[in-house]
């Protein structure tokens, strides 16, 4: 196989810039064909992307003999089953993030690729971002010494209270949980790449401005297999100009603070002064994560995301939600 030729399921916001035309620009990538359950969303998606094949049926995309591997770009309730029905057409898959709505999805989705013996890789794709490669680089070179704890804080006002119908993003049954699981996955993945799998989490959530039947505030405390101490605050509706992102990882020799989502500059401190590093945002900001998925594919890398990876992180946010998900 000298590229791979692309089918994405489900055409939707998220794949106009950030990964749909990344498929068409990486090295040795095709994107052949685009699925939608509206078919005329589905022809005008192939017709300005100038994609070849169009479907409104997603087992007629998963059965194209010229479609390689299978993106699922849809709402987290139907990861399972459409990563189900790829591996068992024996084709690889890249599925978005979250990866699930829980880990007990997570686990049905792993479990099927194994049996099929096909790849499971999931968009978390700041493990290959410029500015988040730089942080791990500080880290590794001991530029702030040995790593002590990690507080993140994420808060965003409230944009839903005139919403109809609701965005998928705060209802659980499609979701999984609010915007904590959407956004918040992005971090404690990433510090699982950094800093290793989290062993032990404890958390607390609550719905306090009643605008959605999801959580919109979580606490969290969590400790690294390594020993290192973790901690997180993520609020949805804090009042305007109150917003806030901003990671702060601290040890014995400095600290680095940096954002998920702003691509702030990236500042370390240590006892020798303040220095800042650029943290740019690429055109299509899954590019980089997609060229390792194909160099995987191709057997000459290894995509850093995988199934395997990103359940963990959603290990950990269901326990961090356990306390209002019960209720």
């Amino acid at each position: 196989m000298k590229s791979i030729r692309w089918g994405i399921i489900g055409c939707g916001d998220v794949t106009e810039v950030k990964s749909g035309p990344a498929l068409q620009k990486i090295e040795d990538s095709e994107l052949v064909a685009v699925m939608r359950r509206d078919a005329a969303k589905a022809e005008d998606y192939a017709r300005r992307h100038d994609v070849p094949r169009w479907y409104a049926d997603a087992d007629q995309l998963i059965a194209d003999p010229e479609v390689d591997a299978v993106y699922i770009a849809t709402p987290p309730d139907s990861h399972a089953d459409y990563t189900v029905r790829v591996a068992r057409a024996g084709k690889p898959v890249y599925v978005e993030k979250p990866m699930a709505r829980s880990y007990t999805e997570c686990e049905q989705m792993i479990e099927a690729c194994e049996t099929a013996d096909v790849p499971l890789f999931v968009a978390y794709y700041r493990r290959r971002l410029s500015g988040f490669l730089k942080v791990e680089e500080l880290v590794k070179s001991g530029a702030i010494g040995e790593i002590r704890f990690v507080a993140a804080s994420l808060l965003q006002p409230a944009h839903e209270s005139s919403s109809d119908p609701l965005p998928w993003r705060v209802l659980p049954d499609i979701a999984g949980a609010g915007y904590f699981f959407d956004l918040g996955s992005h971090l404690l993945d990433y510090l699982d790449y950094l800093l290793g799998p989290i062993a032990d989490v404890h958390g607390q959530a609550a719905n306090q401005a009643g605008l959605y039947p999801a959580e919109d505030a979580v606490c969290a405390h969590f400790t690294f297999e390594s020993g290192i101490l973790g901690s997180g605050i993520w609020c949805f509706t804090v009042g305007e100009g109150q917003s806030r992102d901003r990671v702060e990882i601290h040890g014995n020799k400095g600290s680095i603070a940096f954002s998920t989502f702003d691509f702030d500059p990236i500042r370390l401190e240590t006892t020798s002064g303040v220095e800042e590093f650029p943290s740019s945002r690429p055109e299509h900001v899954q590019q980089p994560l997609l060229q390792t998925v194909v160099d995987d594919l191709l057997g000459r890398g290894t995509c850093p995301s995988t199934g395997r990876t990103a359940a963990r992180t959603s290990r950990v946010m269901d326990e961090v939600v356990s306390s209002y998900a019960d209720r």
